[in-house]
């Protein structure tokens, strides 16, 4: 499921991947070809000298842009760029190759296949999604575009609205584990980020897709060497009940290099309109929620020994919420803003690599139901003239960085911490240390350790929402964890393998909680501990065999166990989110060929979750817990690839089983689609 890049022989040409200094896990130190990777764990390459020899669908096809694997390519976890050869940290990869062989339809399709990565839906087609790792929430995780911060200050529930298409992306990038000594807050249990394409020349893509549910799509991409802009649409009557879905993007990069410095922007809209199937309650299964997002950001880096970084932000959430759909019972509405402020600078010197940092962080709320009341002049909320805001609240947040890092041949070290102080809590600042280290043995084993500490903020939803089955707490506290992560990395040309177990000591965690049956849920904090184990390893059947068209390419598994323990003694009568945990989870992927240009990609996920959810019936509670239920799900893509064109058909859930990511919402059983792209 994971593969690794390798050290490469010779000259090698950049192609399609990310060389921009904006990504905080992709910046490159040399030209290189990127090759077909399925799945990667970068942080763990430790093959000085192995030749680059992956499989592809077809050779004659892929050969002039994959015939080699990505090289030195820095990755997660530390402010400065340090390359896969050097890293510490693990860093999950889902490529380009992998996004185009999955029966996916959006980014959050695509992470059910990270084996520590919680995926949970109340529809299809990733339209309602919450994302967490290794046990935590959604609202605990760091979401960036090409390294920058979108996450949503409002509520992680509409934080993985990404304004960008699967077209537009190169790859995912998971780190897993607590990171705020390089992202600040939110990164309290990782962090994902979205890197998108690069070209080198002119270019232009278009697709189409259709298939069950009255499901219909469009997208249409065009590049230059210096950007690139593209538009999406995609509509549904939906698989499930209240869930049908409109949804748009538009998304402009820009790129201009010189041989001093490197300048680059980017601009994204989304528009998403949806049946919220008992969004906050089952016992209100016609909710309605309307989403949009802006986002601008850019930045400069020299070249050279020292390398300063600074960069700009702003993003922007509209939400419009039905309570009931097509009235005005519970209607909300709620702009976020976030302006951001970040300048970085590294410096390579005889002991490593010193990196310094700061930021400041602007994060404010506009809202019918969130905030303060305000006092004085109202805001309306456009286009409706008569509809006003009537709460506000914002918040400062202000971090500085520091950190080394240590490289020897066989040994790193990266050792840092944030000092951090918000608005929010008082003046002080607060510190939040972290190292990992990493050791090369022998040639194929790679060992590592890491210790961070993390803390998230609560969101505006946590501190003020309200409604008839749910209240708010402004009292609530910032969490923090304690991360520990240890592991090992096995890796020749024809397998790999990954272990690690990791903890994370958690305090004053958040939650939505009931007290007992009769009860409203409540934002609380409460003390929470996560531990778990998790394995992946994959095979080359290319390698097996010494063919690049055999007729087997490569299998992959991973599996994550994880368990949880309170420390704190106050009884809950039903957790809505933290103690809903992911206690199994199973990943397996195969890839083949069928006849020529005919390939298929398989992926079969298991999960067992713990928890339970109060069973409802026609709107109405029957007081009744009901655990969740082990499933698994099949899916199937098959593509025929021409240098120009491509035809593809997938189906999800081929076995039409009857399950639930979320209490009292059936999730979709089979759907098939087929479409077309064409390139220029």
């Amino acid at each position: 499921m994971f593969k690794q890049a390798k050290k490469l022989r010779g000259a090698v040409t950049f192609r399609h991947f990310t060389r921009g200094g904006y990504s905080a896990f992709a910046s490159l130190h040399r030209e290189v070809r990127i090759g077909v990777l399925s799945v990667g764990m970068l942080a763990s390459v430790n093959l000085p000298k192995v030749e680059a020899a992956q499989p592809t669908m077809d050779a004659d096809v892929e050969a002039e842009a994959d015939e080699h694997e990505l090289a030195e390519v820095s990755v997660a976890g530390t402010m400065s760029a340090l390359t896969a050869l050097q890293s510490a940290r693990i860093v999950g990869v889902i490529t380009r190759q992998q996004i185009e062989a999955s029966a996916a339809q959006s980014v959050n399709d695509l992470l059910k296949l990270a084996v520590g990565v919680d995926v949970r839906q109340r529809g299809g087609f990733g339209i309602q999604t919450d994302i967490s790792i290794n046990g935590g929430t959604f609202d605990q995780i760091t979401l960036l575009l090409n390294g920058v911060n979108i996450s949503s200050p409002h509520t992680g529930h509409l934080a993985a609205d990404f304004p960008v298409s699967l077209a537009d992306i190169e790859r995912i990038e998971v780190l897993e584990g607590a990171a705020s000594r390089v992202y600040g807050a939110s990164a309290f249990g990782g962090a994902i980020n979205i890197v998108t394409k690069t070209d080198d020349k002119a270019n232009v893509e278009a697709g189409a897709q259709g298939g069950s549910y009255g499901t219909f799509g469009a997208d249409v991409r065009g590049a230059l060497k210096w950007g690139s802009l593209s538009a999406t649409y995609q509509r549904s009557d939906g698989a499930t009940v209240n869930s049908d879905f409109s949804r748009g993007n538009v998304y402009l990069q820009g790129r201009y290099d010189t041989d001093d410095y490197v300048l680059n922007c980017q601009a994204g809209y989304s528009q998403k309109s949806y049946g919220a199937n008992t969004f906050y309650s089952a016992a209100y299964p016609n909710q309605y929620e309307r989403n949009t997002r802006y986002l601008v950001s850019a930045g400069v880096q020299n070249k050279g020994r020292v390398r300063l970084h600074p960069e700009v932000y702003w993003n922007r959430l509209v939400d419009n919420f039905e309570l009931i759909r097509g009235t005005t019972t519970g209607e909300n509405f709620h702009r976020s803003d976030v302006y951001g402020a970040r300048v970085t600078a590294d410096v390579r010197w005889c002991l490593g690599k010193t990196a310094l940092g700061a930021e400041v962080r602007e994060e404010g709320i506009y809202s019918t139901s969130l905030g303060l009341p305000i006092h004085g002049t109202l805001r309306h909320q456009p286009p409706h003239e008569d509809i006003y805001y009537s709460r506000h609240d914002s918040r400062t947040n202000l971090s500085f960085n520091l950190e080394h890092n240590i490289l020897l041949p066989h040994f790193t070290a990266s050792i840092g911490v944030l000092a951090n102080r918000n608005t929010r809590f008082d003046h002080h600042l607060r510190f939040y240390p972290g190292v990992d280290l990493a050791y090369t043995p022998a040639a194929h084993w790679r060992l590592f350790a890491s210790y961070n500490k993390g803390f998230r903020l609560p969101t505006f939803t946590d501190l003020y929402y309200k409604s008839p089955t749910h209240e708010g707490n402004q009292g609530m506290k910032a969490e923090e964890s304690h991360s520990v992560q240890v592991g090992t990395t096995y890796r020749t040309p024809v397998a790999e393998a990954t272990a690690k177990v990791f903890y994370h000591r958690g305090s004053d965690l958040i939650d939505w909680v009931m007290y007992d049956a009769g009860d409203v849920f409540h934002s609380a904090n409460f003390d929470l501990d996560n531990w778990g184990a998790q394995l992946q390893g994959a095979l080359n059947f290319t390698e097996v065999f010494h063919r690049q068209d055999a007729y087997l390419q490569r299998l992959t598994l991973g599996y994550t166990y994880l368990h949880q323990h309170r420390r704190d003694d106050t009884p809950v009568y039903k957790s809505n989110y933290a103690m809903e945990y992911l206690r199994h989870k199973f990943v397996a992927t195969l890839d083949h060929r069928i006849v020529s240009r005919l390939s298929a990609s398989w992926s079969v996920r298991w999960q067992d979750r713990e928890g339970s959810y109060i069973l409802y019936s026609d709107a109405k509670s029957t007081g009744e817990l009901k655990a969740y239920s082990p499933y698994a799900t099949l899916d199937v893509k098959v593509r025929w690839t021409d240098r120009h064109y491509e035809l593809w058909a997938e189906a999800t859930n081929l076995t039409n089983h009857r399950y639930y990511d979320l209490g009292n919402i059936p999730q979709p059983g089979i759907v098939v689609l087929a479409g077309a792209r064409i390139r220029f």
